[in-house]
This record gives structure tokens, C-alpha cells and sequence, in this order.
């Protein structure tokens, strides 16, 4: 009777114990073999920008196939503020197991170490390069009432009226504000910066008339379309395939005029290399697909797979030129 009830007391703890030992091997077990079981829950992706931005629609856009191909819930979560600092120092500060991933542009890794005399988080040293979507073209936009018929009549325009017009940007730092910068420095031309906090709401901003023009990140290219808003010119080397024949600022004698970002996907430093080669792996096979192409040509982007150390060399090229550009221009963030 004795030994019977020993029994039953040993197989009554059975499960607990194991359940102990097993999260207690798990906690010592290398970063390659955890990776290998992963993903066994929820992933989310930190935006850094608010909703109705190119960082949030690109969210959107891949969230769904990756978490078909991941088998398990990917949840977006925008994090906006500080031109992106604050979703990024959360991704920073995450634990590096490969459930939290950033979704940003390209320029809180290639503008804000520029920008920002501090940051809350190192860039370079506190996150890694996972997967690029898309490199964003800006184009010039300017309201449908603006007297400007082309990019060369816009030009001569602002020349003519220094101070008068002004633009807006999702933030001080942003592609749109430094295309708008570059184009005031190649022009000698002089316009008001009126930065919001992201790209929706500036939007609705140059809708209602309350500023003269942005550079559009794809954001409203719909508007365009519709007429409500004016396309001039794309701030690319290369034209954009959604409008052939709107000329680049390039074209227009703005020489070596680039003012494209590229977007994607970054982690937690740390987190395990194979976790981040298989979101890579996944991320470009989605973006091979035809209808995932269209949504981000839909929005004047362009698919850009690529590996992880490409994506970071991408970053290393921008900060580079938009360094420069900051120094020059006495850019300070908001």
C-alpha cells in the first residue's frame, strides 16, 4: 500500500517537473536551437511611424503572407515619434528572440545618428538589418490650384516668390523634408518646412490647402489620380513606371538629384542569425509574388529583395549622402 501511494505521489508531480526541467533547459539551450523551433507564438512588428504612412502600408502589405508562411500571428503596432526613435528604441530594448521586428525606413539607421545630438539607442550597435521590402520614391506634389503647369514653371515660380509657399513633410529628418531640402539648396530657392508626425496626416494637410506642396512618399498617389492633387516630377534618377512620362528633378537639371529610401524589416541585436536568414528567406520569396509587386508599385514603391548585409551596405551608402546633406543644411530634428 505504502509503495503503491509513492507511486502515485511520483506520477501526480510527474508533469509539473517536467514542465520545470523543460523551460529550465530551455533557458540553457544555444541561440541555433532555439531557432530552430522557432516560431511558437505571435510576432510583432513595431512600426515606427503612425498608421497611413510607407512604413505602415508596407507593414500591412507583407504582414499577412509572412504570417501564412510563418504559421503563427503577425501583429502590427505603431510606435510613431521622435522620427522614429521611440519604435525603434523599443525594438532596440526587446528581447532578442525573434518575436519583435521594426519596420521602418531606412533613415533611422542613415538620417537620425545625424540628426540627433543623442538617441536613446545605437543603431548600428542595438538592432540588425533583416529583410528590405521596398525602396520608397518621393514625388513633387503640389496642390491642383498652385500656377505651375511643370516641373519647370514650379521652379521658376518658387524662385520668383521666396518664402511664400511652403511644404510640408512627415518630420523634420524625413525623405520628404530632405528632398524638399536638396531641392531648395540645388535651386537657391527658399520655402517654409511645416513637419507633422508622419505621412497620413501631412496628407490630409495638402489636401485641405494648408500647405503648397510635399514630396509624396506613394502615400497619395490616389489624389493624383483623381485630380485633387498634382504630380510634377519624381525625386529618382529613373522614372517611375506608374507615371512614364513625368520627368525626374534629374531631367529637369536638378543633376544626381536621389532622394529615395529604402524599407524594411530590422530585429533586436542578438537575435539568431537563423531566425533572421529565415524571415530574409520568406520576406523575398513574398515580394516575388505577382500580387504582392503590385500592391507596393500601387503605392510608387518598388520591391527590393535583397540579404541582410546588402540591406545594411544600402544604409551605410545613405547615411553617407544624407549626412552631407544634414551638415549642410543645419537640419534639426522637431
Amino acid at each position: 500500500m505504502i509503495q503503491k501511494l509513492q507511486q502515485k505521489h511520483r506520477l501526480s508531480h510527474t508533469p509539473r517537473a517536467l514542465s520545470a526541467l523543460l523551460l529550465g533547459l530551455c533557458t540553457l539551450l544555444p541561440p541555433m536551437v532555439l531557432a530552430q523551433t522557432w516560431p511558437v507564438k505571435p510576432i510583432k512588428v513595431i512600426v515606427n511611424f503612425p498608421p497611413g504612412g510607407a512604413a505602415d502600408h508596407l507593414a500591412r502589405v507583407i504582414g499577412q503572407p509572412l504570417q501564412e508562411a510563418l504559421g503563427q500571428p503577425v501583429v502590427i503596432e505603431n510606435r510613431g515619434g521622435a522620427g522614429g526613435n521611440i519604435g525603434g528604441d523599443a525594438v532596440a530594448k526587446a528581447p532578442a528572440d525573434g518575436y519583435t521586428l521594426l519596420m521602418s525606413s531606412g533613415g533611422m539607421v542613415s538620417v537620425n545618428p545625424h540628426l540627433y545630438e543623442r538617441m536613446p539607442f545605437d543603431p548600428a550597435r542595438d538592432i540588425r538589418p533583416v529583410a528590405a521590402v521596398a525602396r520608397v520614391l518621393v514625388y513633387l506634389v503640389t496642390k491642383p490650384d498652385l500656377p505651375a503647369k511643370n516641373v519647370q514653371e514650379f521652379i521658376s515660380y518658387l524662385k520668383a516668390n521666396p518664402g511664400k509657399l511652403s511644404f510640408g513633410s512627415p518630420g523634420n529628418g524625413s525623405s520628404p523634408h530632405l528632398a524638399a531640402e536638396m531641392l531648395k539648396a540645388q535651386t537657391n530657392a527658399f520655402a517654409v518646412h511645416v513637419p507633422y508626425r508622419g505621412g497620413g496626416p501631412a496628407l490630409q494637410d495638402l489636401l485641405g490647402g494648408r500647405f503648397d506642396f510635399w514630396f509624396d512618399p506613394g502615400v497619395g498617389l490616389q489624389h493624383v489620380r483623381s485630380g485633387r492633387l498634382k504630380l510634377l516630377a519624381v525625386g529618382s534618377m529613373r522614372r517611375s513606371p506608374l507615371f512614364p512620362d513625368t520627368p525626374t528633378l534629374n531631367e529637369a537639371g536638378l543633376k544626381g538629384f536621389d532622394a529615395d529610401t529604402y524599407f524594411g524589416l530590422y530585429a533586436p541585436a542578438g537575435t539568431p542569425t537563423e531566425v533572421v536568414t529565415r524571415v530574409n528567406r520568406e520576406v523575398n520569396r513574398i515580394l516575388a509574388t505577382p500580387a504582392i509587386r503590385e500592391r507596393i508599385t500601387a503605392i510608387g514603391g518598388e520591391p527590393s529583395p535583397m540579404s541582410p548585409s546588402d540591406f545594411g551596405s544600402r544604409a551605410s551608402i545613405d547615411s553617407i549622402r544624407f549626412g552631407a546633406l544634414i551638415k549642410a543644411r543645419n537640419i534639426k530634428p522637431d
